[in-house]
């Protein structure tokens, strides 16, 4: 399978690289439509780890709230450090020996 960029303009989808097709060849397509932005990306991000409870939002904006490049790097420096383990330790701790 392979995957392509395009663009969708006056109702047709026009790649931005040539494709290796025959003239008239028929294919079948699956549109997985990208992010609008990193800013909606990381709001989702947000989202997530403060429903998961990783995450705690400041004093009276428990609904969400937003953080500016240096937090969200920040945070994502904290989150790397956070783990001590391998994620194959983590497993076994949560499974225990087989």
């Amino acid at each position: 399978m392979n995957t392509i960029t395009a663009i969708y303009e006056n109702g047709v989808l026009r790649p931005l690289k040539p494709l290796p097709l025959y003239e008239q060849q028929q294919v079948q397509l699956q549109i997985l439509a990208e992010p609008d932005s990193n800013e909606d990306v990381a709001a989702q991000v947000v989202q997530l780890l403060v429903s998961e409870g990783l995450l705690t939002p400041p004093p009276g904006q428990a609904d969400g709230f937003l953080m500016n490049e240096v937090e969200r790097r920040a945070l994502s420096v904290r989150l790397g450090q956070a783990v001590a383990e391998s994620m194959a330790d983590y497993i076994v701790a949560e499974r225990g020996e087989w």
